[in-house]
């Protein structure tokens, strides 16, 4: 079996984000200094995290946000960042650059509802979720041939990776001493570990493909506000997933935590930005 620990952390805020206006992927907007300091806090929080590999959209306010996270992480200053255009924000087409109330007047005259409808030019949700599917199994059979390679040369498994419980106690919030079953297992196993920074829109699909294609359930220690709802800027949320061989599409996947962002409580800034 392989499994790998799957960090997944939203984009600080942007001036668009700030406005309520859409950036989608043909507005490339940088982080706004309050954008910064949200990255910086994100950062200091993952500062002792050991990942093996760290992926990010390309588009510039996840870009911005991986680089600041990485440059306060020691353990992991040797990984490159790569970054992947299938990690992208959701294409809103002739909606991109407008206000969000403009999109949902747009729905409204077309007979739909936001987030299901698509604007001219945009992306559908089954197209967003098509990408996430496929990043997803991009990083399985990732997993799967780095710990073949490991067991072939060094058989037993001796040479993986090792998170130790201070690495899973990080994510878990204390209020709920049993949150996701894990905090007794100080010597899980993980071949990998796997920082993943993208965008709202975006990972709220890919949270839906995990319930929806995978049949993945929240555990009930997790708020159920948060499940499905878009994460705040810089919101952190992680992952378990365990991998049997030959079964890269059935997935054992246990939540830590979702939309985490009290890492924020110490910034003088409102982390409700939800516009994508």
């Amino acid at each position: 079996m392989a499994r790998f620990a799957l960090t997944i952390v939203r984009h600080g805020e942007t001036r668009y984000n700030k406005e309520k206006l859409l950036q989608g992927q043909g507005v490339d907007e940088p982080l706004s200094e309050i954008g910064f300091m949200q990255a910086e806090a994100a950062g200091r929080f993952l500062s002792d995290v050991r990942f093996t590999h760290v992926f990010s959209s390309d588009l510039i306010r996840a870009k911005q946000t991986a680089c600041t996270i990485m440059k306060n992480n020691k353990p992991s200053e040797e990984i490159k960042i790569s970054y992947d255009a299938r990690l992208r924000e959701r294409k809103y087409g002739i909606a991109e650059g407008q206000p969000l109330s403009e999109l949902k007047t747009m729905a409204k005259k077309s007979g739909e509802q936001c987030p299901s409808y698509t604007p001219p030019g945009g992306e559908t949700l089954d197209q967003v979720r098509a990408r996430a599917k496929d990043f997803f199994e991009f990083l399985c059979q990732m997993v799967i041939d780095e710990t073949s390679a490991k067991d072939q040369a060094t058989p037993g498994a001796v040479g993986r990776e090792r998170v130790t419980a201070v690495d899973l106690s990080l994510f878990i919030n204390h209020s709920n001493e049993n949150q996701a079953g894990y905090q007794d297992k100080s010597d899980l196993t993980l071949d990998a570990n796997i920082l993943l920074v993208s965008h709202g829109a975006y990972m709220r699909n890919w949270i839906k493909y995990f319930v929806e294609d995978l049949h993945f359930t929240f555990p009930p220690e997790l708020k159920k506000s948060r499940e499905l709802s878009v994460s705040p800027n810089t919101g952190i949320s992680h992952f378990i997933i365990s991998l049997k061989p030959g079964e890269i599409n059935n997935p054992a996947i246990r939540c830590i935590c979702i939309n985490r962002h009290d890492h924020l409580e110490d910034l003088n800034a409102d982390t409700s930005h939800y516009v994508v």
